[in-house]
């Protein structure tokens, strides 16, 4: 059975890229934060269920929970990088990300007393605009990327990429792992997790997985979020209509559909699904 690469991207609710426009990042500490609760609450569940995973971790968050990131470690997970403050790459300068990737890796390393070797855009926003995001963070002695989603999106998408494992930078060994998408006649489809598995029928996901993993001979790549088990989070009223429909439906649903999927199929860190691709 192929191994699937589960992750997790850990930032907080007012955090996302749905709320950049109507929060300001200024006003981030004075507002409930509820990133460790839900945090403990996807360990317990990956504890019930036997799963290793990856967090993709932002540093402003790491630096305010180090007790959730030293269970991750603790726990046989992968702690990896989100970038500092979900600042998306393509807002960026090369400097800037590089200062971006110094001071998460830096934060998140001290919190959970772990080394920091795969990284993943916030809003998988490497893309065509960034041609120099993927040479810096080979520079920086990153092991693997999961940052691209090979498909068209408003918020994100480079559909020419590669759909499967590739390598960005020639003469370095860094590996860029995609966010899975699925085939439908000459479609491609977000199928990798988030709002898509959490607003779409159980059987989509089921159905893209097993079609990556049994026709593609692929491991599928899925992500959510800590927040989208937390149907309790405050309510943004002054957010758009299509970001607050995005962020806040099916909210209770999530945890049960992610234990099926959990039991479904087979999961690993994403370092571990990376060599296996190496290999």
């Amino acid at each position: 059975m192929i191994r699937n690469a589960m992750s997790v991207d850990i930032e907080d609710w007012f955090q996302v890229g749905a709320f950049e426009k109507v929060i300001a990042k200024a006003d981030w500490p004075r507002l409930e934060s509820r990133v460790q609760r839900n945090t403990d609450a996807v360990l317990d569940l990956f504890a019930r269920t036997g799963v290793k995973a990856t967090f993709f971790t932002l540093g402003w968050v790491a630096e305010r929970a180090p007790l959730q990131m030293r269970r991750i470690i603790a726990e046989g997970h992968e702690i990896a990088s989100h970038g500092w403050d979900h600042d998306r790459v393509f807002t960026l300068t090369p400097d800037q990300f590089r200062a971006d990737l110094r001071r998460a890796k830096a934060a998140i390393e001290d919190a959970a007393g772990a080394a920091v070797t795969g990284y993943r855009a916030p809003s998988f926003s490497i893309d065509t605009r960034t041609p120099w995001a993927h040479p810096i963070l080979a520079e920086e002695g990153y092991a693997y990327s999961s940052s691209v989603a090979p498909v068209k999106h408003d918020h994100y998408g480079w559909p020419e990429s590669p759909r499967f494992v590739w390598k960005p930078v020639a003469d370095s060994a860094m590996l860029e792992l995609p966010v899975t998408t699925a085939k439908l006649g000459e479609r491609t489809l977000a199928a990798g997790g988030g709002g898509f598995f959490r607003l779409l029928p159980y059987r989509f996901s089921r159905w893209a997985i097993r079609q990556v993993n049994g026709e593609a001979d692929r491991p599928a790549v899925f992500y959510f979020h800590p927040w989208e088990i937390d149907p309790g989070q405050p309510r943004m009223a002054g957010a758009p209509l299509r970001s607050r429909l995005r962020h806040y439906s099916r909210l209770s649903a999530m945890e049960g559909k992610l234990e099926r999927l959990l039991g479904e199929f087979a999961w690993d860190r994403v370092d571990r699904v990376v060599a296996g691709q190496r290999a």
